[in-house]
């Protein structure tokens, strides 16, 4: 199964835009959070030959502008599609979705949204001393479970922990996404790397609000095993 970076804060060309928030496409066919910005993803899916009448559906992590802001654009040339959020998303962004054609299904628990490709359901978090509902991507595969982030509002550890709950018999094989550590100090996020791999993970790849320094550390910690994400780039999970 592959991972293609369709919008970051970081690109392998120059004739791909870049800017806040992650959109990255699963398998072809899933679409996790879809950026700040509808027309520079479209225009960056075009360039990266992604055929948009093939996804099946689009997965919001959570209900911030950087991570569903592509999504009006795309619900207007796939009316239709299935977009899954979670319960404690706003009351707005739910009419929204519905006012914009989009088919809304409120993931409580995890859920198979494709063949071998799950989301956890809603898991609590905060932000800014509010409560933040959040929900992952899982895709297993037969190297193990591949868990993709948004910023991992309710904490990446417990985030993965999660998963090892719903996946019992399974291992972590990568993490990708934004762990949400920008603001973290040093001590912090080597025990958080740390945590990564007594937990097992095998590839860690941090991107997006989790931060120049936490990206050092983590590349430090998993050496080759850490994951470069820019867009253009397709992650083999």
């Amino acid at each position: 199964m592959r991972v293609k970076i369709l919008f970051d804060k970081d690109a392998e060309r120059k004739n791909l835009h870049t800017g806040w928030g992650i959109s990255f496409l699963v398998n072809r066919k899933i679409l996790f959070d879809t950026g700040e910005d509808g027309p520079r993803l479209m225009e960056n899916m075009r360039a990266l030959k992604v055929n948009v009448d093939k996804i099946k559906a689009v997965v919001i992590s959570h209900d911030h502008w950087d991570h569903q802001g592509g999504l009006w654009e795309l619900l207007k040339k796939r009316k239709g599609l299935t977009v899954y959020g979670c319960p404690g998303f706003s009351k707005e962004f739910k009419e929204k979705v519905k006012e914009s054609g989009g088919n809304l299904i409120e993931a409580k628990k995890k859920a198979e949204v494709s063949k071998g490709i799950f989301i956890t359901g809603e898991i609590a978090g905060e932000y800014k001393g509010e409560y933040m509902p959040e929900q992952a991507l899982v895709a297993e595969t037969y190297k193990g479970l591949s868990v993709i982030t948004g910023c991992a509002h309710p904490g990446v550890i417990k985030m993965l922990h999660s998963v090892k709950k719903d996946f019992p018999k399974r291992d972590i094989y990568a993490v990708l996404g934004g762990f949400h550590l920008t603001k973290r100090d040093k001590g912090r996020i080597e025990m958080i790397a740390d945590e990564f791999k007594k937990i097992g993970v095998k590839k860690a790849g941090a991107t997006h609000c989790s931060g120049p320094k936490a990206e050092k550390i983590f590349k430090a910690k998993f050496k080759k095993d850490f994951l470069q994400v820019k867009i253009g780039m397709e992650i083999e999970v």
